[in-house]
């Protein structure tokens, strides 16, 4: 048996006996629920049918020699115009991808997204895409000296092909943070918003901005009020979603957490770091990790929920029918859950 089920969790077990299954990604669309993960320097895949009540048993998507695994680097999935498509950034090297347009079945050949050699070598990327075969992939891009860029790359026949690269943005202060991932969403239609780690005067703060037809169409703009002056990196990015057509967005700032709507006050929601954000017609759902493990923030609730005592690096999605699926690392395996 690859699941069992315990506190209404579902894990499943390392595909290695001698590497654990780390940074699990999740996708849905086309009637399926998507799980990748890197274990050792291999990318796997798991599907389900039935909105995260149960998986298929894991297969190779490829082996990647020095896959980057941790502090969020890993592979990414987006669904997309009937193909499922799989990124991931192996050691000083490029951004790979993968297609399926057999639901996982089987996989294309790798190919490269970034159109500088080595230029996504940092290794933190993210994807999103519609359900019209739109996808945008983002990263932290090192082509240009003295600092980092936030690139990106555009498809609209689902992965088959991508856009020349675009510079999507270019901080004052020269590089934007150095080793935070960018966070991307879907705005529908073609139209995406990307938040990243920006280093303006020694604060390290977020900002987003809205992109259409492969390019900025809006300001960057900071989230939340407070800031945080600091002279280091603190190796964690936020999260990002869109909720009645305003951005919704998750951070770290210092020691605590936060979520901000358009046009509302921060709300700190509690302590921890490596926040990943969904929402659907309830309200906004947090997930992140701490010291203890895994805990969640739930709409109208005053006070997080614990899910697991040995989890980290979490994972959030809200699926087609509006319900909420969770994954993180828990000793080795990962594991899923429902939250609604």
């Amino acid at each position: 048996m690859l699941f069992f089920a315990a506190l209404l969790a579902l894990h499943l077990a390392p595909v290695s006996p001698t590497a654990p299954n780390r940074q699990p990604q999740l996708a849905a669309g086309n009637g399926v629920v998507a799980v990748v993960f890197g274990s050792g320097e291999s990318i796997w895949f798991t599907r389900s049918t039935d909105n995260g009540g149960s998986f298929s048993a894991p297969s190779k998507v490829a082996d990647l020699p020095k896959l980057l695994l941790g502090r969020h680097r890993g592979p990414r999935v987006v669904i997309s115009g009937g193909a499922i498509v799989v990124s991931a950034i192996a050691t000083e090297s490029d951004l790979f991808y993968w297609r399926s347009t057999d639901g996982g079945r089987t996989w294309s050949k790798p190919a490269v997204i970034n159109d500088q050699a080595k230029a996504a070598r940092e290794g933190l990327h993210a994807m999103a895409a519609d359900a019209e075969g739109n996808v945008a992939a983002a990263w932290l891009d090192d082509r240009t000296p003295g600092g980092k860029r936030l690139y990106g790359a555009f498809s609209n026949d689902a992965g088959a092909t991508w856009s020349k690269n675009v510079m999507l943005y270019e901080s004052p202060g020269r590089t934007i943070c150095e080793c935070c991932h960018p966070s991307l969403v879907s705005l529908g239609h073609g139209e995406f918003a990307v938040m990243w780690r920006n280093v303006i005067d020694g604060s390290r703060d977020f900002y987003a901005l809205r992109l259409r037809d492969g390019k900025p169409v809006s300001p960057a703009v900071k989230q939340g009020t407070g800031t945080w002056k600091l002279n280091a990196c603190p190796m964690d990015g936020g999260g990002l979603a869109v909720r009645n057509g305003e951005l919704v967005s998750a951070w770290r700032r210092e020691h605590d957490l936060y979520i901000a709507e358009a046009g509302k006050p921060e709300v700190r929601i509690g302590t921890g770091q490596d926040v990943a954000l969904a929402v659907n017609g309830k309200g906004a759902y947090a997930v992140w990790s701490t010291t203890g493990g895994i805990e969640a923030r739930l709409p109208g609730s005053a006070a997080p929920t614990h899910l697991s005592d040995a989890g980290a690096f979490p994972s959030i999605l809200a699926l087609p029918d509006g319900s909420i699926l969770a994954a993180w690392e828990e000793t080795g395996s990962i594991a899923t859950r429902r939250l609604d």
